[in-house]
């Protein structure tokens, strides 16, 4: 599919994909997500360990985490509608000699009809945020699963600390992502994004917050999920 597809932004499509260039600088304007992808990929670990599992990571962008959860065992599809990003996270991979792994321009809602119950864990880490109808991405990550797979999804939570933390704090006076990343009005709360999973057959089985000390410059997990989340859901 495209960026005529009813369930993406032109608008975010076009931000990353201008962003494609940096995905794997560690020091550059993403360099925010390679700080908390160990964080991550432990934390994913723990609900469904990687080894010998067949993972399908919705939204890959560059492929940061697709690409360290093959390294973990896994055998990983990274499917993303920006085109520059898959080229990265391809040539990336080839250069890494991460061999299972492997990218695919398309979205969760056409993959579900095209390869349903095929994937014991689906990932979909800081998109739900950037997608017109989120519970529509849910729905579809839902149907991919086969009967007790997991889905760990990451997204930020709607309120006035977020607001503060997330958007001004991070993007416009540290400087921790690029300006504009995340729209106020589109984060969903932890409750949103559990009836979402609700709707869609899932139950919530663990949930994460993860927060920044600016003194430290260091992530850590936390029980707080007031700002940065992930969720765990088990399909029955």
């Amino acid at each position: 599919m495209n960026a005529s597809t009813p369930n993406a932004d032109p608008v975010e499509l076009a931000r990353f994909s201008s962003l494609a260039h940096g995905w794997w600088d560690p020091q550059g304007e993403l360099a925010a997500l390679h700080a908390i992808n160990p964080l991550r990929l432990d934390w994913i670990d723990r609900q469904r360990p990687l080894a010998g599992c067949r993972v399908l990571d919705v939204g890959c962008g560059g492929g940061i985490l697709a690409e360290a959860m093959a390294r973990k065992g896994a055998q990983v599809l990274g499917i993303d509608l920006a085109d520059k990003s898959l080229k990265i996270a391809q040539l990336h991979a080839l250069e890494s000699g991460t061999s299972s792994v492997t990218y695919l321009n398309a979205d969760a809602e056409t993959l579900a009809h095209e390869r349903a119950g095929q994937f014991d864990l689906v990932t979909c880490m800081e998109m739900l945020e950037h997608v017109p109808d989120p519970a529509s991405v849910v729905a579809a990550c839902a149907r991919l699963l086969k009967p007790g797979g997991t889905v760990c999804f990451s997204t930020l939570d709607r309120n006035p600390k977020s607001f503060l933390f997330a958007i001004v704090g991070a993007e416009y006076l540290l400087g921790l992502g690029p300006r504009g990343t995340h729209q106020y009005a589109r984060m969903l709360r932890p409750s949103e994004l559990a009836r979402f999973g609700r709707d869609a057959g899932l139950a919530l089985t663990a949930s994460s917050g993860l927060a920044y000390n600016p003194l430290t410059r260091r992530y850590r997990l936390t029980d707080h999920t007031s700002v940065n989340y992930m969720l765990a859901m088990k399909r029955s």
